[in-house]
């Protein structure tokens, strides 16, 4: 036998022999659910805030705290709140539970536009400072609706009593963590 030949058998049996590294191995699945976790919480209690303005002596005293609101209607800023709960809800659930899977890339392209409207009004009315943020979000948002459209998407599933139980746990999660703590700020703390 060839002694180069013999070198290679003997290296493959030794890497077959080697114990396999338990390790943590990046992938694009395993990068997107924190992404779509974390940017959905953001989105779902940023819209949130923004929904609580439908009150108009919040909205009457937001202004002192967020410059920009003076410049739209109260029924617009209620309106891009709305968008951005239900986006942020959109990158999570519908992926989770494996209904309808298809509308959490169509959240994020949503919550993607959305951002890309924000720093178009931000650049008109000279709040460059505003600017990267939007641009932050929007791309994440952007990654996430790439990712799952085309790289990994979310196939269906049926509907199963532990995936119901976790969309409650989701939902729980975020009116404890994010709706609540948001409602009592705006309404308990003065601008």
């Amino acid at each position: 036998m060839n002694r180069h030949v013999s070198e290679n058998l003997l290296d493959a049996k030794d890497i077959e022999q080697q114990p396999k590294r338990r390790g943590t191995r990046f992938t694009l699945n395993g990068a997107l659910w924190p992404l779509q976790v974390l940017f959905g919480f953001f989105f779902a209690g940023s819209g949130f805030g923004k929904v609580l303005l439908y009150d108009e002596a919040l909205y009457a005293a937001a202004p002192r705290a967020v410059a920009w609101y003076a410049a739209v209607p109260q029924p617009l800023i209620v309106f891009i709140g709305v968008c951005e709960v239900l986006g942020g809800i959109g990158l999570i659930l519908p992926a989770m539970t494996g209904v309808k899977p298809k509308l959490t890339p169509l959240a994020a392209v949503g919550l993607t536009l959305t951002m890309i409207l924000a720093a178009g009004f931000h650049v008109t009315r000279g709040e460059y400072a505003l600017v990267p943020a939007n641009l932050l979000l929007g791309g994440a948002a952007a990654f996430i609706a790439i990712g799952r459209w085309k790289l990994r998407p979310v196939a269906p599933v049926i509907t199963t009593t532990s995936r119901v139980l976790k969309s409650f746990v989701v939902l729980g999660a975020l009116v404890l963590l994010v709706f609540a703590p948001t409602w009592y700020t705006m309404t308990h703390v003065p601008f």
